[in-house]
């Protein structure tokens, strides 16, 4: 019912009468007097919003008099857009609290509807209408951009409640026409592209991320969104478009590293939700290639896997931290960036931009966590991972060492369950896990971290020689000298014939030396320009 309508006269129609209708409670909508009476509820519990692409049967008449237009007489049903001021502010207030299949008869005053002008010769100056309204059915719109450049009508919902991400590779379907109606651009059997690259133009991949498996949309396109994309440049743009388009399916691409040097293309999902972590059991099959195809390594069958333990360099690390992030039965297509591609063995990988993995995971076994280990089982964990991060320390891998320090002391940081016996064992191999582990930070150069397990171990163990020597280390590399001197006498006040720590005195004091040098040289210069 259009605010500037022409209106037929239908004095023969059959119409509903008011005493036909069922008498119902009537419910008053806003302030301003608008009146609603249910006559037949909806079938569902949502209502269309502002946008949305609504279809109506109505009948109308004044107040005091009988109805004179109907669509159901016409035998077709209205339709409008929903608070778009396309219909009078009575039906943008009233027809936004239906459900669809419901039918309601409104009662709206003049300031909702033609005003003190009418719309003349029907309906008079400050004219009550009676409007009986059914809603049928209505299409979603949304503008997607917020300043009306895409909108979007649902013509098909989707399945589920997942929609694409940034990242990601959908297959679409789509047909998209200028404002004449010719087709610029279409494909109809299906088009697969990275929503990061785009296709045809930004409003493509805007709307598909808006978007859940199988749904069909039409948008309406503005010039400001029409910028086309063609191999690897943009072009001018083009006029409004119409685009009908279908999201078909997508592929989930993970972004491992949050940099976009390790990216995880999942081709098909795997089971429940587990992951494998550091020091798990995987059972992999993977093929590496080149961009251009070539293949450069190939491990493990479905029928022979080729197991490995997560976290130990016994794959590429790309590769390794992807795996950490799968499923069981999980097939994946793993891209590495050059940059993080470290000083490959093989010649054909070192001008390569990048790297790929074909890979599935078969299977994998997490190590049992600590909480569900008994008090020798903890202890005997602890141990296996000192002397594993020894072996590494060794090797100079000392960030891998590190790990197997850290995790080896979180077996046995909580003694409540512990004997006495026990106690004693996990205090000692904890302090030696921390002492360790602090040796790492230093040749990391991780000072702070370093000083901070010395610290550790002296809350335990107050007069630990090795745990003041290092943090007497740490304290020199970060210039708090006179926290390195304290550290350092009070060792030697627990042994005084220690070389390594009349060493580190020397050292100091040569430190300490340098420090007032630079402090008198700085003063001077700054009296000199005063004066």
């Amino acid at each position: 019912m259009g605010k500037e309508m022409v209106i037929s006269w239908h004095n023969s129609i059959s119409l509903q009468t008011e005493a036909e209708v069922p008498v119902l409670p009537e419910t008053v909508i806003g302030t301003r007097g608008l009146r609603k009476k249910i006559v037949r509820k909806g079938i569902s519990w949502q209502t269309p919003v502002s946008g949305d692409e609504v279809e109506v049967h109505y009948n109308v008449k004044l107040q005091e008099g009988e109805y004179f237009d109907s669509t159901r007489e016409k035998g077709a049903p209205f339709r409008f857009k929903l608070g778009q001021c396309e219909v009078i502010e009575g039906w943008d207030e009233g027809i936004a609290t239906m459900r669809k299949g419901e039918r309601a008869v409104f009662t709206i005053p003049p300031e909702l509807a033609y005003g003190k002008t009418g719309s003349p010769p029907i309906i008079p100056p400050n004219a009550t209408l009676i409007f009986d309204i059914e809603l049928i059915s209505w299409c979603p719109v949304r503008d997607i951009c917020g300043d009306g450049g895409i909108l979007k009508k649902i013509t098909r919902e989707g399945e589920g409640w997942a929609t694409p991400n940034d990242a990601d590779e959908v297959l679409v379907k789509y047909i998209a026409k200028n404002e004449n109606g010719v087709v610029i651009s279409k494909s109809e059997e299906g088009l697969e592209f990275s929503l990061t690259n785009g296709h045809l133009c930004p409003a493509m991949s805007r709307a598909v991320k808006t978007m859940r498996k199988g749904e069909k949309a039409e948008l309406c396109v503005k010039f400001s969104y029409g910028l086309r994309h063609c191999g690897d440049g943009i072009f001018p743009p083009y006029p409004d478009l119409i685009i009908h388009l279908e999201l078909v399916s997508w592929k989930t691409v993970v972004d491992v590293r949050g940099d976009n040097k390790i990216l995880k293309k999942i081709m098909n999902k795997g089971e429940a939700f587990d992951r494998p972590n550091e020091g798990s059991i995987a059972k992999v099959v993977y093929v590496g290639k080149l961009e251009d195809g070539t293949v450069f390594e190939r491990r493990g069958s479905e029928e022979e896997p080729f197991e490995y333990m997560c976290a130990e360099e016994q794959i590429h690390e790309g590769l390794d931290r992807a795996v950490m992030t799968m499923r069981k039965g999980e097939e994946a297509v793993v891209k590495i960036s050059s940059e993080f591609l470290n000083a490959p063995k093989d010649e054909r990988l070192s001008s390569a931009s990048s790297v790929l993995y074909d890979i599935k995971l078969i299977d994998f076994v997490k190590e049992k966590p600590f909480w569900k280990m008994d008090a020798q089982e903890r202890i005997t964990a602890c141990e296996a991972k000192k002397l594993e991060g020894n072996i590494l320390f060794k090797a100079g891998k000392f960030q891998l060492a590190s790990k197997k320090y850290e995790k080896a002391s979180k077996y046995v940081e909580y003694s409540h369950s512990l004997s006495y016996d026990e106690k004693h064992k996990a205090n000692t191999l904890r302090l030696a896990c921390y002492l360790n582990d602090a040796a790492c930070k230093l040749k990391l150069g991780e000072d702070q971290e370093a000083s901070r397990l010395c610290t550790k171990v002296l809350q335990l163990d107050p007069c630990n020689v090795k745990a003041l020597f290092r943090r007497a280390q740490a304290y020199m590399r970060t210039s708090d000298l006179e926290k390195a001197e304290e550290d350092i006498n009070r060792a030697l006040g627990i042994d005084p014939n220690n070389k390594d720590l009349k060493i580190k005195l020397k050292e100091l004091r040569d430190k300490q030396k340098q420090y007032v040098k630079q402090e008198a040289k700085i003063f001077s210069t700054m009296v000199s320009r005063i004066a």
